[in-house]
Protein backbone atom coordinates (compact mmCIF):
# COMPACT_ATOMS: atom_id res chain seq x y z
CA UNK A 1 0.00 0.00 0.00
CA UNK A 2 1.52 3.68 -0.84
CA UNK A 3 2.42 5.69 1.80
CA UNK A 4 0.20 8.30 2.91
CA UNK A 5 2.17 9.63 5.17
CA UNK A 6 5.80 10.27 5.43
CA UNK A 7 8.29 11.01 7.61
CA UNK A 8 8.76 15.08 7.81
CA UNK A 9 4.91 15.93 6.93
CA UNK A 10 3.06 18.28 9.54
CA UNK A 11 -0.20 15.85 11.32
CA UNK A 12 -2.69 16.33 14.30
CA UNK A 13 -3.94 13.47 16.11
CA UNK A 14 -7.36 12.72 15.66
CA UNK A 15 -7.85 11.00 19.02
CA UNK A 16 -6.48 9.75 22.46
CA UNK A 17 -5.00 11.91 25.31
CA UNK A 18 -3.31 14.26 23.09
CA UNK A 19 -6.34 15.05 20.71
CA UNK A 20 -5.91 18.27 18.83
CA UNK A 21 -1.76 18.62 19.48
CA UNK A 22 0.18 18.66 16.09
CA UNK A 23 3.70 18.09 14.96
CA UNK A 24 6.29 16.95 12.56
CA UNK A 25 6.64 13.24 12.17
CA UNK A 26 10.12 12.14 12.86
CA UNK A 27 9.72 8.13 11.73
CA UNK A 28 7.58 5.98 10.98
CA UNK A 29 7.55 1.76 11.41
CA UNK A 30 5.29 0.35 8.67
CA UNK A 31 5.28 -3.19 9.85
CA UNK A 32 3.46 -2.26 13.39
CA UNK A 33 1.74 0.76 11.50
CA UNK A 34 3.40 3.02 14.09
CA UNK A 35 4.68 6.48 14.15
CA UNK A 36 6.75 8.43 16.40
CA UNK A 37 5.58 12.62 16.28
CA UNK A 38 7.50 15.42 17.94
CA UNK A 39 5.98 16.72 21.19
CA UNK A 40 3.40 14.09 21.40
CA UNK A 41 2.62 11.00 23.31
CA UNK A 42 5.54 11.44 25.56
CA UNK A 43 6.21 9.75 28.80
CA UNK A 44 7.98 9.31 31.65
CA UNK A 45 10.36 6.06 32.09
CA UNK A 46 12.34 6.00 35.07
CA UNK A 47 16.25 4.88 34.19
CA UNK A 48 18.42 3.24 36.72
CA UNK A 49 22.08 5.28 36.68
CA UNK A 50 25.14 3.94 34.89
CA UNK A 51 28.86 5.11 33.68
CA UNK A 52 27.29 6.69 30.84
CA UNK A 53 24.20 9.01 32.20
CA UNK A 54 23.04 9.93 35.80
CA UNK A 55 19.56 7.92 35.74
CA UNK A 56 16.30 9.56 36.84
CA UNK A 57 13.39 10.59 34.97
CA UNK A 58 13.25 10.56 31.15
CA UNK A 59 10.43 12.16 29.13
CA UNK A 60 10.33 9.87 26.07
CA UNK A 61 8.69 9.96 23.05
CA UNK A 62 6.44 7.04 22.29
CA UNK A 63 5.00 6.01 19.01
CA UNK A 64 0.90 6.88 17.77
CA UNK A 65 -1.12 4.65 15.60
CA UNK A 66 -1.40 6.20 11.96
CA UNK A 67 -4.88 6.24 11.87
CA UNK A 68 -5.43 8.52 14.67
CA UNK A 69 -3.04 10.96 12.51
CA UNK A 70 -4.16 12.85 10.11
CA UNK A 71 -2.01 15.04 7.60
CA UNK A 72 -2.36 19.21 7.95
CA UNK A 73 -2.90 20.84 4.93
CA UNK A 74 -1.04 23.57 3.89
CA UNK A 75 -3.01 25.68 2.36
CA UNK A 76 -5.68 26.03 5.04
CA UNK A 77 -3.92 24.46 7.90
CA UNK A 78 -7.09 21.67 9.12
CA UNK A 79 -6.79 17.98 8.98
CA UNK A 80 -7.13 16.71 5.20
CA UNK A 81 -7.22 13.29 3.95
CA UNK A 82 -4.12 12.47 1.50
CA UNK A 83 -4.73 11.47 -2.47
CA UNK A 84 -2.84 10.37 -5.27
CA UNK A 85 -2.73 11.53 -8.88
CA UNK A 86 -0.50 11.88 -11.15
CA UNK A 87 0.73 15.54 -12.76
CA UNK A 88 3.63 15.08 -15.27
CA UNK A 89 4.34 11.42 -15.69
CA UNK A 90 4.38 10.88 -11.84
CA UNK A 91 2.70 10.39 -8.92
CA UNK A 92 2.22 12.64 -6.36
CA UNK A 93 0.17 12.99 -2.92
CA UNK A 94 -2.38 16.00 -2.59
CA UNK A 95 -4.66 17.30 0.14
CA UNK A 96 -7.96 16.53 -0.68
CA UNK A 97 -9.78 19.20 0.95
CA UNK A 98 -8.05 22.19 -1.19
CA UNK A 99 -6.32 19.75 -4.12
CA UNK A 100 -3.04 21.50 -3.38
CA UNK A 101 -0.16 19.29 -4.28
CA UNK A 102 1.94 17.94 -1.23
CA UNK A 103 4.90 16.24 -2.64
CA UNK A 104 5.38 18.12 -6.27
Amino acid sequence: MAAKLKRGDRVIVLSGNDKGRQGVISSIDRKTGRAIVEGVNVRVRHRKPDQGNPGGRVAVTAPIQLSNLAYIDPKTGEATRVGFRFEDGRKVRFAKKSGEAIDG
